[in-house]
C-alpha cells in the first residue's frame, strides 16, 4: 500500500504535482495551399482590393496608380453588374415570351425588336425572335436583310428539318445583336393565316434549337391563333403608350386574361409604358400604380428617335437612357428564369435553400 505520510525535508506533493507535464499545443497549420487549388482567379489575377473600377475619377485614380489605390466601382456600376448578372441568368430548356397589345401603333414590335436584341447581346446562348403577327408582320425588316424563308416554308418543309444549321436557312440575322428572326408571310397572295395548330408546331420545334423565344402577336386577343400563343407562354410582356386609352386597353386585356385561365401569367407579367416624355401625356404614377398591383414589373421605355423611325435599329445608336430602360426590361423578363424551371408540360418552382 503507499504511504502518503509526508517525511521531514520532503516537499509537499499534490496529485496533479506527480503528473507529467504536457507539452503546449502546437498552433494549427494552415492547410497546404501548394496544389492546383491555389491558382484561382482571386489569388491570381484579380486585386486584393476587389474589383477595379470601369470608369470615372475612379479609374483614373486606380490607373494612374497602377493598381496600388484601387477605389473600386461605383455604386453605379455595382448596380449595373446587379442587372446584367440578372439577364444572363441561366435557362433549363426554352423560355417562351410573349409580346402583346391590344392596341396597334404602340411600338409592340420594336419592344419585341430591342428586347430581342438585349437579350441576343447580353447572353451567350440562342435567341429568337418570332413573327406571330399574321398581318403583313414586319419584324424581319427591322433587324437586317430579312430572309426568303418564311414560317409558312418552315411549315412545310418541318419533316426535313432535323438540326440547327437546316433551321438557320430560315431565320434571319442581325449582324450587330445576333438575334435571329423567323419573319411570317407577308405574300399578298395568301388568303387564310396560320391557325393557333401551326403556331405551336413551329414554337415546338424552335424549342429544340433555341433557348429564349420572344414572339410578336397581332393585335386580336380574341383570335384563336393569339390564344394559342397565351397558352404556350411561359412569360407576357403587355406594351401599351403613356396615353388614357392605352392604358384602359392594357387593363381590359389583363381583365380578359384573368377571366380565362391565365391568371398566373398575369401575375408574372411585365408592362412596359413605351414612350414616355417629361411634361407629356397622362400622369405616369397612377398608371404605374395601377399595373405594379397587377403585375410583377412596370418598366417605362423613354421616347427615342431611333426607335420611332420604323427602320433597322442597332442598339448602339439608342440613346443612354433608353438602353439603360431595356436592359433592366430583359432583367425584369430574366428574373423568372431564376425562380421557374419550365420543362415543356410543367412549370416546377424551385425549393429556396
Amino acid at each position: 500500500m503507499t504511504s502518503n505520510i509526508q517525511r521531514d525535508g520532503e516537499p509537499a506533493t499534490t496529485p496533479d504535482a506527480t503528473r507529467e507535464v504536457e507539452p503546449p499545443l502546437e498552433p494549427a497549420r494552415p492547410p497546404d495551399s501548394l496544389t492546383a487549388a491555389a491558382f484561382t482567379d482571386e489569388a491570381m489575377l484579380r486585386s486584393r482590393h476587389g474589383p477595379p473600377p470601369e470608369n470615372g475619377w475612379r479609374r483614373v485614380v486606380y490607373a494612374a496608380t497602377s493598381g496600388a489605390i484601387n477605389p473600386g466601382p461605383s455604386a453605379a456600376e455595382r448596380h449595373r453588374k446587379a442587372v446584367l448578372d440578372r439577364v444572363t441568368a441561366p435557362i433549363i430548356g426554352t423560355r417562351r415570351v410573349v409580346v402583346m397589345s391590344r392596341k396597334g401603333g404602340v411600338g409592340k414590335t420594336t419592344i419585341t425588336l430591342a428586347l430581342g436584341s438585349t437579350f441576343a447581346t447580353i447572353r451567350g446562348d440562342r435567341v429568337v425572335a418570332l413573327d406571330a403577327n399574321p398581318d403583313a408582320g414586319n419584324l424581319a425588316h427591322r433587324v437586317a436583310r430579312p430572309c426568303p424563308r418564311t414560317i409558312t416554308d418552315v411549315l412545310n418543309e418541318m419533316e426535313l428539318i432535323t438540326s440547327y444549321s437546316d433551321l438557320r436557312r430560315f431565320t434571319a440575322q442581325a449582324p450587330d445583336s445576333r438575334l435571329e428572326v423567323l419573319a411570317s408571310d407577308d405574300d399578298p397572295r395568301i388568303g387564310l393565316a396560320l391557325n393557333r395548330q401551326a403556331y405551336h408546331r413551329v414554337i415546338e420545334l424552335l424549342d429544340h434549337y433555341y433557348n429564349l423565344i420572344v414572339i410578336d402577336t397581332g393585335t386580336g386577343i380574341l383570335d384563336s391563333a393569339n390564344q394559342g400563343l397565351l397558352a404556350d407562354a411561359d412569360q407576357l410582356v403587355l406594351v401599351l403608350k403613356p396615353a388614357l386609352d392605352g392604358a384602359r386597353a392594357a387593363a381590359l386585356t389583363l381583365d380578359w386574361l384573368a377571366e380565362h385561365g391565365h391568371g398566373e401569367l398575369v401575375a408574372r407579367a411585365v408592362v412596359v409604358i413605351n414612350g414616355t416624355r417629361k411634361g407629356t401625356g397622362i400622369p405616369l404614377d397612377r398608371v404605374v400604380d395601377h399595373f405594379s398591383r397587377r403585375c410583377a414589373k412596370v418598366v417605362t421605355v423613354p421616347s427615342d428617335p431611333s426607335l420611332e423611325n420604323g427602320v433597322q435599329t442597332s442598339l448602339s445608336v439608342l440613346q443612354p437612357a433608353t438602353r439603360d430602360a431595356l436592359v433592366e426590361l430583359a432583367a425584369v423578363v430574366a428574373d423568372h428564369f431564376a425562380t421557374h424551371d419550365v420543362l415543356r408540360g410543367f412549370d416546377v418552382p424551385r425549393i429556396e435553400s
